[in-house]
Order: C-alpha cells, then structure tokens, then sequence
C-alpha cells in the first residue's frame, strides 16, 4: 500500500505506539547485534535481518533456530538485550516522533515494545523522548508479537476499548498484532507498506493530532 496522496482522517480513544522503527530509529544497532549473531550461528545475516524486527530476541531465536531449547534461547536473549542497552551509537528519533509525543501529552497513549524496560528507557533517552506514562514491555506479557497480547493489555491499562484504539508500528509482527487486536493500524516507513497495514506513513511528520471536546483523538493523516 503506497503512502497516503490525500489526508485521511482517523479517531480514536487511545493510541498505541510501537518504539523501534516507530518512534526510534535503531536499525544500525539492531543491524550490529543481530548480524553479529547470524554469524556466530552461521545464519545468512540477510535472512535473520528479515525476522528480527518487532519481536523478542527469543522469540526471534525461535524463527531461526527451530530445534534449539527454549532455555538457550532465552539465556541467549538476555545477553543479547544486555548488548542492546549498552549500545546507543546511532539511535535517533523517527522524523516527528518528538513533536507527536508532545501533542499527546494530555491524551490516552501508551508504549507497546518488545524491548524490555532497560533497553527502552535507554533507547528513548538517547533519541531525546520522554516515555510515556503507561508502558507495556517485554516484563510484562507472556507472548511477543505477532501476539496481540502486549496491544490488549495496554488498551486495557488505559481503560479503553480495543476498537477505539489505533496502533502506530513498523513491522510485520506488530501490525499483524495489532490487527489480531482488532485495532486499526498505522504503518510507520517503508518497512510496514508490505504488510498493508490500514493506512502507511513515511514518518510521523505526516501526522498531525487533536483533541476534541468529547475526549475523541483525531488523526489527520497525509
């Protein structure tokens, strides 16, 4: 789905954001560790490039490892967020990400990332963001995207319908969560167009945000 040519307006009670590719550019860090890894384990760093995005590091490992204990893989993924969080070199905020976070300061929103508490408060920081007052991480659920777990536990956190909420990600396995959420989907960057998300943005420059007297978030998209 090409980037929209015409504004296009959405509303919502709440908005759930995405941070890696989202809100955060970390893809040359993300690019480091996991090429890193593909090495070591003889994987074509193409290939676990095409997994890695949107989900938990064991989770990931599952995809690319299939045979491997499930305890390997999760010992294997705290070293590897231990690695993440000590690596900042290159996080920048998504084009707009400071400026839409601003505008929801006052509005129902939350953070939905599979990074853990560590790694995220260490990646908004470095891009210059605030967090969000209500956060849902990896601590927090019991299955990573694609499942919608993570997506429903923050519209539930807000006090919130799912159907009254619109999601802001990048990858396939967060906008196949947030579908399976039943909530409309905004793709972030070139990553989401394949994924056909509901509407697909460059970044977030292209949306802009306001509150109307009834508590309703519109999204003017384009």
């Amino acid at each position: 789905m090409p980037a929209t040519a015409t504004p296009t307006v959405l509303t919502a009670r709440a908005l759930l954001l995405d941070m890696d590719g989202t809100l955060v550019n970390s893809d040359a860090v993300v690019e480091r560790i996991w090429r890193r890894w593909a090495e070591r384990h003889g994987l074509d760093g193409d290939e676990v490039m095409k997994v890695v995005h949107g989900r938990q590091g064991h989770a990931s490992m599952a995809v690319l490892l299939p045979d491997r204990p499930v305890e390997e893989n999760l010992a294997d993924n705290a070293r590897m967020l231990a690695e993440e969080t000590a690596d900042t070199d290159g996080v920048v905020e998504v084009p707009g990400a400071g400026a839409f976070l601003a505008a929801l300061e006052r509005l129902p929103h939350a953070l939905v990332t599979s990074a853990d508490v560590a790694l995220s408060t260490a990646r908004m920081h470095a891009a210059g963001l605030p967090l969000p007052a209500v956060r849902v991480t990896a601590e927090s659920v019991g299955a990573s995207k694609p499942d919608p777990e993570g997506f429903l536990k923050g519209a539930a956190e807000l006090g919130v319908d799912p159907a009254d909420c619109v999601v802001f990600e990048d990858s396939g396995a967060g906008i196949a969560a947030g579908r399976s959420a039943g909530m409309t989907v905004v793709g972030v960057g070139p990553r989401a167009v394949p994924h056909e998300p509901d509407v697909v943005v460059r970044d977030l420059t292209e949306v802009a945000v306001e509150a109307t007297a009834d508590g309703v978030i519109r999204l003017r998209i384009g």
